[in-house]
């Protein structure tokens, strides 16, 4: 090998190292976007499966409780024959047991009411038959129906259980839909991180790999130089040893790599079978962020209007409240309010012997007639009460629901304040992570310059290979520095937008969330 030889491959290496900072290493392998990482993460990440069923669920619960208003009807019919020992004025001599047919059917249909209250209408209808001399109508055509309002006036007047339900439903749901988004932001931070730290290891495995490359064009150098007579044997020891030594740092690299791809495919792939597991990801993201400053009031504005905890926190706070309201009507007496209304009808065919007046003369259709008439009706106003002596049982559950409460209230006060140290963490991370790009930036051109200087240093007879190798390495270590301060910078990006609670807006991620 020549010296002009060896002197083009250095500068080719120098050339190929600087361009490692600003791009992938071109490594082969399954090439992959950052939204298609993410794209996949959301489509087979199974903890995301298990929130969305959760919040189906949520949806259901509401239809549930909501049921409790659904109007209920109710039917009943029946037929009896009974002889039963009597004794009735006017009854034929010797009749002490007649026997008496019936047949009846009913239908009620009730409605609870929003006020806490219940409506119900009913109507039945009934054919009797009585041995003959014993009734005054025989068959006899009996017909029935009314109304009757209950309302609550003191407990269950502000809640009762069914709205109860209701409200704790309704809650549910929301902190479902707050927990899908909160699981879908996590998800997505992580891809992120992990996208991110397999584009850094990437690059530190080119890295490592040129430094080997420079280390070895140092030892055929120094080898050339001996053969030539321009140098000792002895000096092939340093470049030989710095060999070894970069090589074990290009093992621990690739070891990382695979570390780093294997904890973005466990995000990303869909079990264990999945045919990526045995391919290498090649991240193709290439851009070049400008670090730019961050209004630290208007992150947390975003971060206590958006982030999904405080979603979360509310609806734990409203299912608190409600069973608060709850227990509290709870200890208040019972005071129903009941308002009836009923109509009757008659008609049948006249006992042996007897005469009817002309209106109940007949059967069923002369039942409804009198019926419409409404001359046989029934009014009832009334309250009913029910006063427990102590009443201990209903003031515990009141007392334990407005401790529950005010726990939930002093969760959302800690939860805030954590959500305001991780955005000032999250923007001092990313205001550190941008000057330190400019600064990694700047040490590595310099490192660029010296190594270039002590090359030149060393072709006039002026440097060792003891310099040579150092500068190489602080080249190294200068780019390995620029790439983790883009690394980080990356990833305090991804925390900041997930801290204010806009990575899933940011993203461009459309969520079936919702809670109404």
């Amino acid at each position: 090998m020549t010296r002009r030889a060896l002197e083009l491959g250095t500068i080719t290496a120098l050339a190929l190292g600087a361009m490692l900072a600003a791009m992938p290493a071109p490594v082969a392998g399954r090439s992959l976007s950052l939204n298609e990482a993410i794209e996949m993460s959301l489509r087979r990440n199974e903890g995301l499966v298990i929130d969305r069923e959760s919040l189906a669920s949520a949806k259901a619960a509401v239809r549930r409780a909501h049921g409790a208003y659904d109007p209920v009807l109710e039917g009943q019919g029946g037929w009896s024959r009974s002889t039963e020992p009597t004794v009735l004025y006017g009854s034929p001599l010797g009749v002490i047991a007649p026997e008496v047919e019936t047949g009846d059917a009913a239908v009620s249909l009730r409605q609870l009411l929003p006020t806490g209250g219940a409506l119900s209408l009913h109507a039945q209808g009934s054919r009797e038959t009585v041995g003959e001399g014993l009734a005054f109508l025989s068959p006899a055509y009996r017909t029935q129906v009314g109304a009757q309002l209950r309302q609550p006036l003191l407990r269950d007047r502000n809640t009762d259980a069914a709205r109860l339900s209701v409200r704790v439903a309704r809650a549910g749901r929301a902190g479902a839909a707050a927990s899908l988004r909160r699981s879908v932001s996590e998800t997505v931070a992580s891809v992120e991180r992990a996208y991110w730290t397999l584009t850094e290891a990437r690059l530190e495995v080119g890295v490592r790999q040129e430094a080997v490359d420079l280390a070895q064009s140092q030892l055929d150098e120094t080898g050339h130089r001996v053969d030539i007579g321009e140098a000792p044997k002895t000096e092939l020891a340093q470049p030989r040893a710095e060999l070894e030594r970069r090589r074990g740092d290009l093992f621990a690299a690739r070891e990382a790599l695979a570390r780093a791809e294997n904890a973005l495919k466990l995000l990303i792939l869909d079990g264990a079978d999945d045919a990526l597991w045995s391919e290498d990801l090649a991240p193709v993201e290439t851009d070049d962020p400008e670090p730019a400053p961050v209004d630290v009031a208007r992150a947390l504005d975003h971060a206590f209007a958006q982030r999904p905890e405080l979603d979360v926190a509310e609806s734990v706070i409203e299912r608190r409240r409600a069973e608060a309201s709850y227990y509290q009507d709870g200890i208040w007496p019972r005071l129903d309010a009941v308002l009836r209304y009923d109509r009757f009808g008659l008609s049948g065919l006249a006992g042996s012997g007897g005469t009817l007046p002309p209106e109940l003369d007949g059967r069923w259709d002369r039942s409804f007639d009198s019926l419409e008439r409404g001359g046989y009706h029934a009014a009832r106003v009334g309250v009913e009460l029910q006063l427990p002596i102590l009443n201990r049982e209903a003031r515990g559950n009141a007392a334990i629901a407005r401790h529950a409460e005010r726990q939930a209230a002093a969760d959302a006060g800690r939860i805030k304040k954590q959500i305001r140290a991780e955005v000032l963490d999250a923007t001092a991370a990313v205001e550190t992570a941008g000057q330190r790009i400019e600064a990694a930036r700047s040490g590595r051109e310099a490192a660029e310059v010296q190594l270039a200087a002590e090359r030149d240093r060393y072709d006039a007879g002026l440097s060792t290979n003891f310099l040579i190798l150092t500068r190489q390495n602080d080249l190294s270590r200068a780019r390995l520095d620029e790439i983790s301060a883009l690394t980080d910078y990356r990833t305090a990006r991804t925390e900041l937008a997930r801290a204010t609670g806009q990575l899933i807006e940011d993203r461009g991620i459309q969520l079936d969330d919702s809670s109404r």
